[in-house]
């Protein structure tokens, strides 16, 4: 274990290590649907493995999932792996929680996001592997935005609730506000019709 400033890395060197000796933890709470897969599989065919996947002493992931099914997705053998030594069984189940709800509590920057975006759209660059909806991209390209958040103004639950919404666009952008707004609402798991 390395000591730098006074503080001990439990996970400081990468090694590789058989997929088949790797043991998913059974309580994971974190979902990986088909579609997030589909994303993790061309980031790994665009950039490689650049995330190491951390595990106990024992082999059992602490965080790396869904890296995990997307390497047995493109039929990987191996895996870059970090091992946490020493850490206690409530540490492992913490940092289970904490590595993936850490990066949802950050925000972007929507104007330099948009011009990064903009920048590898003129360059050719396949945006599909960037983890953005192809409603998030069209917004991002075209400049479509909402400050209506249903999920704030509604709560998580919106059965019974029925809301109408008239946007007036100019007839060459209709089918972009449709889209955009289609995949705000199914982002927020609402069930809706558009005409």
């Amino acid at each position: 274990m390395t000591i730098e400033n006074g503080r001990a890395w439990p996970a400081d060197r990468v090694e590789r290590r058989a997929l088949a000796g790797l043991v998913p933890y059974a309580r994971n709470a974190r979902l990986h649907s088909p579609q997030q897969i589909d994303q993790l599989v061309a980031s790994m065919q665009q950039f490689g493995w650049t995330i190491p996947v951390l595990i106990d002493e024992g082999g059992e992931v602490i965080a790396g999932h869904g890296r995990l099914l997307a390497a047995a997705r493109l039929g990987l053998d191996e895996a870059p792996v970090m091992v946490a030594r020493g850490w206690s069984e409530a540490q492992k189940r913490a940092y289970r929680i904490a590595d993936n709800k850490l990066s949802l509590n950050a925000s972007w920057d929507a104007e330099l996001l948009a011009a990064e975006i903009g920048l590898l759209h003129g360059d050719g660059f396949d945006l599909s592997v960037v983890g953005f909806s192809d409603a998030e991209l069209q917004t991002l390209l075209n400049g479509w935005s909402s400050d209506i958040d249903v999920r704030e103004h509604f709560g998580a639950h919106t059965d019974g609730i029925t809301v109408t919404l008239k946007v007036e666009v100019a007839q060459a952008e209709a089918e972009v506000a449709k889209t955009v707004i289609a995949g705000a609402l199914e982002q927020a798991g609402i069930r809706h019709a558009i005409n």
